[in-house]
């Protein structure tokens, strides 16, 4: 077995990332067909041009599974060594079990433990601080964290405020202990459950189970209150970001990247200016994929990898916020 770093030393490394998104391609043009509107309206208010739609085949686990053997496979590590895997999603493929075991058992991680986390959109910046912890404590010495949502299936397609804004798919990271001065370097994360009322599904829980829709009256899709949702958003992506930096003992100047929840343009946008972080270390993809949840964050880090705008040694910002309501950040050394 490979010998572990005493706990004081130990640092919890990003070694590898690997990402999985829908192949189907729906543009504003084909939404144009769908609902009442249009590029303009869409392009206007969200910054989105197309998302990708999943299958009926494809849930969670799908693309949870291909990217966490990505992130493996470049890591060189074989799925038996693998000492925990966690799921942040909320589009699970079933309400239990967790889709994590359903990812492990794909993977053949056998030794693995497996969980998920629900924390929306800022799942994935739970999900790597849980893993860290975990890491830096002792109890485990490596783990793959994965972000992953399939929204669309739970919109409601006749309605256009929310039908437009997602999109499926995710990303996983492979993390393990070492000693370089690397990983992750502090983190942030916050809730509001006074603010449940503007994100959430409300059919399929133990409340209202899917059995009971007829009696419950209640339509089975997401159900998102936009105007609260933005103004939210900006102060929480800003104060968490200022939070983080805080914690860290370090400035905005020396973030050589910014990723953030790849929900909105307009959000995005907003809390960059009010952090002075100028466009050239902000990464935007949100114009190809929508907003993916859970998901938005580890596809963009990749897409940034692999654009070579993130480079081993480079100091990473990441916030998101979701239903909940939750949020968070990230500063990692890559």
């Amino acid at each position: 077995m490979k010998e572990r770093p005493s706990v004081s030393k130990r640092n919890a490394i990003v070694r590898s990332i690997g990402m999985s998104v829908a192949a189907r391609i729906l543009t504003n043009a084909d939404l144009e067909k769908l609902v009442e509107t249009n590029d303009e309206w869409i392009t206007s208010r969200t910054g989105i041009k197309e998302r990708r739609i999943s299958e009926p085949d494809q849930g969670a686990s799908y693309f949870a599974t291909r990217a966490a053997k990505e992130a493996l496979d470049r890591a060189a590590v074989s799925p038996e060594k693998v000492e925990a895997i966690i799921v942040a999603t909320v589009t699970g493929d079933q309400v239990f079990p967790a889709t994590s075991c359903l990812v492990q058992e794909a993977l053949g991680a056998n030794n693995a433990a497996a969980f998920d986390v629900g924390a929306a959109c800022a799942g994935f910046i739970y999900a790597t601080e849980i893993a860290a912890s975990m890491i830096r404590a002792g109890s485990i010495n490596n783990a793959v964290i994965v972000g992953v949502d399939v929204l669309t299936k739970l919109v409601d397609w006749t309605d256009r405020s929310t039908c437009i804004l997602f999109g499926d798919g995710g990303g996983a990271i492979y993390m393990e202990a070492g000693e370089e001065d690397r990983g992750l370097i502090a983190t942030v994360i916050k809730s509001d459950g006074s603010g449940a009322r503007h994100i959430h599904m409300k059919v399929g829980g133990s409340l209202s189970p899917a059995s009971k829709i007829a009696e419950s009256g209640l339509r089975p899709y997401l159900f998102m209150a936009g105007q609260e949702v933005y103004r939210f958003a900006v102060k929480a992506m800003t104060d968490s970001c200022c939070s983080v930096l805080a914690k860290a003992g370090m400035t905005a100047d020396e973030i050589d990247l910014f990723v953030p929840h790849q929900a909105n343009l307009r959000i995005i946008t907003a809390a960059s200016q009010r952090l002075g972080l100028p466009p050239e270390k902000i990464y935007v993809n949100v114009q190809k994929y929508g907003n993916m949840s859970a998901g938005s964050i580890p596809v963009a880090l990749y897409e940034a990898e692999q654009e070579g705008r993130l480079k081993r040694g480079d100091v990473v910002m990441t916030v998101g916020f979701g239903a909940g309501l939750v949020w968070g950040a990230n500063i990692i050394r890559w």
